[in-house]
């Protein structure tokens, strides 16, 4: 396993300092089952407005059942599926646009979906597992093929699994896995006091 830490202008969390979205998964290494419940209960006991947890995840666990993780590979646009087929795990990520104790539409359900899949990611780093978030994938057929509900909102496929080794990166991905991270100065989307103000 070879890590990408972020080079951050000051000392950050070592957690979100490892957490990258790399494309080399180990085909051979499924996920265990308890590490995946742990990544899970992150998930779970990530905010919300009111305490609504406006998500649902769909976990597609190739070990153990194949056929659904087919069916989200299936949904991703190609060049996600080229290096995604690797990895063990396939989860989508929905947000619940409803609040439930009203009916009425939950401003806040996508922005609190992030959070719980962030949430989910952090854990799997931790575990020693890689996870990497994907738009890019065909919600409508998600919505269809998973037999999605109403008012219901797929955000994010989500890739989880091992890193394969440095040596078996295949050719064609070493320049992407191996480039340097890389990020937009702070100045340019954090503002002090006022839009558009620097520090």
């Amino acid at each position: 396993m070879f890590e990408k830490k972020a080079i951050t202008s000051v000392p950050v969390n070592d957690l979100i300092a490892r957490r990258w979205s790399g494309v080399s998964y180990d085909p051979t290494r499924p996920v265990e089952a308890e590490k995946l419940t742990a990544c899970v209960e992150a998930a779970r006991w990530a905010l919300s407005c009111y305490g609504a947890q406006p998500w649902n995840f769909i976990i597609c666990d190739r070990s153990r059942d194949e056929a659904a993780w087919n069916t989200a590979l299936e949904c991703l646009v190609e060049g996600n599926r080229g290096w995604a087929r690797n990895a063990p795990v396939l989860i989508l990520a929905v947000a619940v646009e409803r609040f439930k104790h009203n009916g009425e539409p939950n401003r806040w359900a996508q922005y609190d979906t992030g959070a719980a899949a962030i949430s989910l990611c952090l854990q799997a780093t931790d575990l020693g597992l890689m996870a990497h978030q994907m738009g890019g994938f065909d919600a409508d057929k998600s919505i269809q093929t998973f037999g999605i509900a109403d008012d219901h909102t797929p955000m994010a496929m989500i890739a989880i699994g091992y890193q394969t080794a440095r040596e078996d990166v295949p050719e064609e991905r070493q320049e992407r896995e191996f480039a340097p991270r890389k990020r937009n100065p702070v100045s340019e989307h954090f503002f002090f006091g006022k839009w558009g103000a620097g520090n």
